[in-house]
């Protein structure tokens, strides 16, 4: 009886938005992103109804085209909730099971790791899978693909944790349940993408990047040198890991995603049951946050608040969305110096100030100086010893040299500054 008195409030609520609220996220928009400088697209829906659609600043600089609602951004970390609707698809078509193993799909993989890890835990990141970024051979790469990324971990005999036991980000996860889609579907990812997920959901100008890929009305990516004020390009040119399938390879606009958003709550794609799922806590993180497949999720709380954030060379991205009011709000920023997260967040104060404020994304990570104030865990193997440095999940060092084997031990730091 609470939930629906509360329902009904919230609904009441979503009727009487106004043009004096929509007038504030104007000129809050307005007041951060001067008209010649990169800025962002916004697309805020209310009710299952769009109701503010705008673009800001530059989306590029030599040019001077602007920002606008229709402008394609990279989505950089969003990309995982359409590879985690790919597999929910797949599962749904009886293609396979939340519970198969790494090795049934990848047959020449360290069965140490293949035979421990499933795909429900790649898509709660629960897998505990070392993170591809120290061991790709990057000589002559221009451009690294899912291909390179799993070369890179599939002789490795170690994990993080024991899978289904912790909570690590991992973008290597994504990476192969991208290629766990190809090898179901005899597609390439994006050919699976474009007919299964974007076509059908009504994303006509939505694309994973690719060399040979054309983007429709493309934003240029910038990072501002903090000394000289300047922005220089910063996107597939500038990062050999910029879009690797799965998990940050998709160009899309703010008018695509609300239809993309649309599409999943009139269960276009998935149904409700899957969607659901997708949507509820698989892995809890923290008092207040969890995990599903491809979003984050507010924890203990009604409504539910369904969000996830992304950023990727000079992309930053955010995707707010409260289900079951048919709320979202969507920014996607050309620009790596801004915080979107926190504009969300004032948003949601101006549309719907009876919402309580969503747990930052960002809290998850520790910063530098918490993790040098704790006792770190390091983790010698073999002969020829590896130090991994870790604080609450995250890795942060890693050296290596001839040494006695050695299981662990553990050390404090030597300074608030220094780890050694």
């Amino acid at each position: 009886m609470k939930r629906n008195t509360l329902l009904a409030v919230l609904l009441l609520c979503v009727c009487s938005v106004g043009g004096q609220s929509l007038s504030k996220v104007n000129a809050l928009l307005d007041s951060v992103f001067p008209k010649n400088e990169p800025g962002i697209a916004v697309e805020i829906m209310d009710g299952g109804k769009v109701i503010f659609s705008r673009g800001y600043g530059l989306a590029d600089i030599p040019t001077k085209v602007q920002n606008l609602a229709t402008t394609n951004f990279n989505i950089a970390s969003l990309t995982k909730q359409f590879t985690a609707v790919g597999i929910l698809y797949l599962a749904e078509k009886g293609q396979l099971s939340l519970s198969n193993t790494l090795q049934q799909y990848f047959t020449d993989m360290n069965p140490i790791v293949s035979q421990r890890i499933t795909i429900k835990e790649l898509l709660s990141h629960s897998s505990g899978i070392l993170d591809h970024y120290d061991f790709v051979r990057k000589e002559g790469l221009r451009h690294g693909y899912a291909r390179e990324v799993y070369e890179a971990i599939k002789d490795k005999d170690s994990l993080y944790f024991e899978p289904g036991t912790a909570y690590r980000y991992s973008n290597t996860a994504y990476c192969l349940l991208g290629m766990i889609i190809e090898k179901i579907s005899g597609l390439s990812y994006a050919d699976f993408m474009k007919r299964y997920i974007f076509l059908p959901a009504g994303m006509t100008n939505t694309a994973v990047w690719r060399e040979n890929q054309t983007i429709l009305e493309p934003a240029t990516g910038y990072d501002k040198d903090t000394t000289t004020g300047q922005f220089r390009k910063s996107q597939a040119e500038e990062h050999i890991f910029f879009s690797t399938e799965g998990d940050g390879a998709i160009y899309t606009s703010p008018k695509d995603y609300a239809t993309w958003f649309n599409a999943l709550q009139h269960d276009k794609i998935i149904s409700y049951k899957s969607l659901l799922t997708a949507r509820s806590i698989q892995n809890p993180i923290g008092i207040h946050i969890g995990y599903g497949y491809g979003w984050f999720v507010g924890k203990n709380q009604y409504p539910t608040y369904v969000y996830h954030s992304g950023d990727n060379g000079g992309f930053r991205t955010y995707s707010f969305t409260v289900p079951v009011l048919d709320y979202m709000v969507v920014i996607f920023a050309n620009r790596s110096d801004v915080d979107i997260e926190a504009i969300v967040q004032q948003i949601n104060q101006i549309i719907h100030p009876e919402l309580k404020a969503f747990t930052p994304i960002e809290e998850r990570r520790p910063s530098w100086r918490s993790a040098v104030h704790g006792r770190e865990k390091l983790k010698l193997t073999r002969c020829a010893f590896r130090i991994d440095l870790f604080c609450s999940g995250r890795f942060l060092r890693r050296a290596s040299g001839q040494g006695k084997r050695i299981q662990s031990y553990s050390v404090a730091p030597k300074t608030a500054e220094r780890i050694f």
